[in-house]
């Protein structure tokens, strides 16, 4: 795990070296830049690397790495998991390495099989490739999006990293909102690549390469998830199957010449990778979980996440650190965000930093259950559709009613009710407001609606008139494009696309991999292996949902494993209790950082429709919690890297309290 960056059209040392001073978190241990020569007649490049050293610790393992002659060029980060048997193979051609590590095999592997090297690769990553004798840039991304890719064009040139901190250190880039996103990071929580929220900086999407080549670029897909031909085995034989297929995996993922651990939530798909590592002979397990008050917990779907993972980490023998968290959000949201580079609304980014922190100490690579739900079918979104029929059945006017009258009510006495936990009961009242408001929808633009957390009204009376004029796409236009795109496939397959493309890279992975590597530590996701997810593209829909169970493959492959309590458990997010926190400890934050004063200053939003979101969410009479953090989120994000436009690295950095604890 390291982090990139470089110029394409331009041998600029010292921009390259200020543009990894920003991103040193991702690899402390060491910096190494390329360069071609200043008086080269041809095209000019300049890339380096800061490094975490993971694989072959020695001094031979500096970046960037090139092949015997030095026309090859590779600024790396990632894990390469088949390294070793593409580097027997190279080995075998005649290929010479200096080193243990996975990098080195790049340059010479695309010596045998140019661009299309990457087809060969099981891995997470994000490189740059210099190919000297034919004066072309390569940069390339994995299949799933794990880890991140940004880049620039400006005029003939091509700025590229790993963060767009990074970007920001070149004279060149001023950070600006791109007002046109908006309404998509309100709805989502996210910007869908390849945009991002700062305008003229894209992401390289995932499983694509970009080519630059005489001050020109051109991006296209090196691989398409594609569902098919699917099994015709029984369910024991699948099941056994993917069992072997995920420890596998997770055997892969356990390479290291550092220290490993997991996160652990107590929740079917990290506990499953736990079991997986003990099955391979891991001999010490380190398991990492946060825990809150009860009554910080009393608003949300489940506050048991540190008990269920004391039962998993007692199963197998592990040792087990559960993490008390008290509502230092005030502190921390800034630092997070700092590091994020995009606003992405979800407050597991706090949970996953704080547990990176803690864990430190003792690892430097966390094996984390990131993707199980995308890949096996595990939110509530994809069993949408099967709940709508039997809501159908009920007249549209009596379920109005419902929503209208009873859901607020549950709102304001959840917490009165015996014999239910108020967050459970909360949750349920949020999600079924949202599926009888959708239930006569199409299924497509159902999954939509589900996924959005503005009615497209909501959404349009939030903006203020000038963003509202100025913004001409649709908000979800993304899915649309992706729906068109695995046309004709079964309706559970085309909803895993979909959160493929979108959710699972641009929140799920963003976070993980910036909230990890701030604290430089290195996050694997087993469960997005080439092999494991090959193996579920040709699991029929039927079983990654059966009937009602989701994720029934990985209950079925593992229910002889695991403890029946995890096997059994609802699915319950991983973050924190925010909705009490909003309503409590952080009330104060909420209406200075969101006051009718601010928001009319920023002239993005209507001060009065935020206000009246505040004012419902602090009285209980709806539930605005996640519409606020994305505000809470915006507004941070704006004061760190639009207002501070200006300040130099080392004053953001003493600003926001980065690279501390």
């Amino acid at each position: 795990m390291c982090g990139i960056a470089g110029i394409a059209g331009e041998a600029d040392e010292l921009v390259v070296k200020d543009m990894l001073a920003r991103i040193r978190h991702r690899g402390p241990d060491d910096t190494g830049i390329y360069a071609t020569p200043r008086n080269h007649p041809g095209a000019k490049v300049a890339m380096g690397n800061n490094r975490l050293s993971i694989l072959d610790l020695s001094p031979a393992g500096h970046q960037p790495t090139s092949n015997e002659d030095g026309t090859v060029w590779v600024a790396y980060n990632g894990e390469i998991y088949n390294f070793a048997e593409l580097r027997q193979e190279l080995e075998n051609d005649g290929h010479r390495f200096l080193s243990h590590t996975d990098t080195e095999i790049l340059p010479h592997l695309y010596e045998k099989y140019g661009p299309d090297m990457v087809n060969r690769l099981n891995g997470m990553f994000a490189f740059a490739l210099w190919d000297g004798m034919a004066e072309r840039l390569w940069l390339f991304r994995d299949r799933m999006g794990v880890k991140p890719l940004y880049y620039v064009q400006v005029g003939s040139q091509l700025y590229f990293a790993s963060e767009i901190k990074a970007l920001l250190a070149c004279p060149e880039i001023e950070p600006a909102l791109d007002v046109e996103c908006l309404p998509e990071y309100l709805a989502l929580l996210y910007v869908p690549n390849p945009q991002t929220m700062f305008k003229g900086i894209f992401k390289l999407s995932p499983g694509y390469r970009l080519l630059w080549e005489k001050g020109r670029i051109s991006v296209e897909p090196y691989w398409k998830m594609r569902f098919g031909p699917l099994f015709q085995a029984s369910e024991e034989e699948l099941s056994e199957q993917f069992h072997e297929v995920m420890v596998s995996a997770v055997r892969r993922q356990l390479i290291s010449d550092v220290p490993i651990g997991f996160f652990l939530s107590g929740g079917l798909d990290s506990s499953a990778l736990v079991a997986c590592a003990a099955e391979s002979g891991m001999s010490t397990l380190r398991c990492y979980s946060i825990a809150f008050r009860r009554e910080h917990g009393a608003l949300e779907q489940s506050d048991e996440d540190s008990h269920f993972a004391r039962v998993v980490a007692d199963r197998f023998g592990a040792k087990f650190e559960s993490l008390p968290v008290e509502p230092e959000v005030a502190t921390l949201l800034p630092k997070a965000i700092w590091h994020m580079d995009e606003p992405v609304a979800d407050h597991a980014a706090i949970a996953t930093y704080l547990i990176c922190r803690a864990a430190k100490p003792e690892v430097t690579v966390l094996l984390s259950g990131q993707g199980a739900d995308e890949v096996l079918g595990g939110y509530r979104v994809h069993l949408a559709h099967r709940l709508s029929r039997y809501l159908a059945h009920v007249p549209g006017p009596m379920r109005r009613t419902f929503a209208r009258n009873l859901l607020p009510f549950l709102h304001r006495h959840a917490a009165a009710l015996p014999f239910v936990h108020p967050g459970l009961l909360l949750a349920f009242c949020r999600f079924y407001e949202k599926l009888q408001a959708a239930a006569d929808m199409p299924a497509e633009q159902q999954y939509s609606a589900l996924r959005s957390y503005y009615a497209a009204g909501a959404l349009q009376d939030l903006l203020s008139d000038e963003v509202a004029e100025a913004t001409t796409r649709k908000p979800l236009h993304r899915f649309d494009e992706h729906f068109a795109d695995c046309a004709g496939e079964e309706l559970l397959n085309k909803l895993l696309y979909v959160d493929c493309k979108t959710f699972l890279p641009d929140l799920n992975l963003t976070l993980s991999d910036k909230m990890s590597m701030a604290h430089s530590i290195e996050a694997r996701v087993p469960f997005l292996d080439n092999e494991v997810v090959d193996f579920l593209l040709r699991v029929p829909p039927n079983i990654k949902i059966k009937r009602l169970t989701q994720k029934y493959l990985l209950r079925r492959a593992f229910r002889d494993i695991l403890p029946s309590g995890v096997l059994r458990r609802r699915k319950a997010g991983f973050g924190l209790p925010i909705r009490s926190w909003l309503q409590n400890e952080l009330r104060d934050m909420v209406h200075d950082m969101l006051s009718e004063k601010r928001v009319r200053e920023r002239g993005l939003l209507q001060p009065a429709a935020v206000s009246r979101m505040i004012e419902e969410n602090m009285s209980g009479r709806q539930d605005h919690t996640l519409r606020i953090w994305a505000l809470l989120t915006l507004e941070l994000w704006q004061q760190t890297f639009l207002d501070n436009s200006s300040a130099n690295f080392s004053t953001t950095e003493s600003i926001l309290g980065v690279g501390t604890t």
